[in-house]
């Protein structure tokens, strides 16, 4: 186990920076996920720390040691590829000791650390078959198990889900989660999948362009966003936006009239001047159905059943969407009119920087 610390991290390749300038500090036995679309850099992150990309300037350092200039192989970290990475020619059991054999281990180290490995992962059965004799999930914990046998100071996992199906992303999760639990050790995991982030978590980094947006837990990041992208890219069905207007000041509170139809108001900490455009978001759950007449109107375009909860893709008035999250098994059929009230305390106001605009 180990701690990491990035400072003013940057890199560039030629004339062209995708790293500006990261710092991030990541606590002994933390469970670290850098979360963001494709090319925003988060790969090319993991592979700096990992030693398979040089670094353009600053610092990583492990357990306070600088490791700049330090050769990927004596970090003792351990990584976890999406491609797998097995040697096809060998067996699971020759895999997972190639590693150790090549560090000169003795032999009946690699015997026990192999043998744990199997048992943690639950893949003795598998010792002896080659990786083409195995499904996709099996080849991914014999992966995992490679890295385990090394017993490194820092995990490092490069979307080692994508590859799955929906079904075997889910138990995957579960078993990095639960490994997790049981080696206590710091695991920082890459992946576009902002469900496998706040799934696995004890932090999530969110990243654009080579940037960190921010930085907290799951819920943090979901209750709290710091500005529209994060709002946006945390949560399924990511949060609705809507474009708002502030009319007036009123009792201490900033009125804001939509778009869309409605008003909405809340006591902000520096309220925008009167007349200037403002973003107004509001999660699927806290669009409220309403009989009667609501402060948004619509019509329903798309009523998605999953058992549990009803999403409806819901047209408005002005032209603009919305999605409405209905728990249970709603009545909800495409053509419906929908009125709709908004949560007066689960909205978010940004201001025009795309900022979020905090509440009193």
């Amino acid at each position: 186990m180990a701690n990491l610390e990035l400072r003013q991290v940057k890199k560039r390749f030629g004339a062209v920076e995708v790293i500006h300038g990261i710092d991030l500090k990541i606590d002994d036995g933390e469970f670290v996920v850098f979360v963001g679309p494709s090319g925003c850099g988060k790969s090319t992150l993991l592979r700096m720390i990992a030693g398979l990309e040089s670094i353009s300037d600053g610092d990583v350092l492990i357990d306070g040691e600088e490791m700049n200039e330090m050769p990927a192989a004596k970090r003792e970290l351990a990584m976890v590829f999406q491609s797998y990475a097995l040697y096809p020619h060998m067996s699971v059991r020759k895999n997972l000791s190639f590693g150790l054999e090549t560090m000169k281990v003795s032999k009946d180290e690699i015997k026990k650390h192999v043998q744990q490995a199997a048992d943690i992962l639950q893949i003795n059965e598998l010792l002896d078959r080659k990786p083409g004799q195995l499904s996709g999930g099996q080849r991914q914990r014999v992966a995992i198990g490679r890295a385990i046998v090394r017993e490194p100071k820092i995990f490092l996992f490069d979307e080692p889900l994508s590859n799955l199906d929906a079904e075997l992303r889910m138990q995957m999760r579960v078993e990095i989660n639960k490994l997790h639990r049981r080696l206590k050790s710091t695991m920082i995991f890459v992946t576009h999948d902002q469900v496998e982030a706040m799934t696995l978590a004890d932090r999530i980094v969110v990243l654009r362009k080579g940037v960190i947006e921010q930085v907290g837990t799951p819920l943090d990041l979901y209750n709290n966003p710091q500005n529209i992208f994060v709002a946006g890219f945390i949560g399924s069905p990511r949060m609705n936006f809507l474009d708002g207007k502030v009319t007036r000041i009123e009792n201490d509170a900033t009125v804001i009239s939509l778009a869309a139809g409605g008003e909405v108001s809340a006591s902000l900490k520096s309220s925008p001047a009167v007349g200037s455009d403002v973003t107004v978001g509001v999660r699927p759950e806290h669009l409220l159905p309403v009989k009667g007449t609501g402060a948004l109107s619509g019509e329903a375009q798309i009523a998605e059943q999953l058992g549990g909860e009803t999403y409806v893709y819901t047209t408005l008035n002005n032209g603009s969407t919305a999605t409405v999250e209905i728990k249970g098994q709603a009545d909800v059929a495409a053509g419906d009119p929908m009125q709709l009230d908004i949560d007066p305390d689960k909205f978010h106001v940004f201001g025009a920087d795309e900022q979020v605009i905090d509440r009193v």
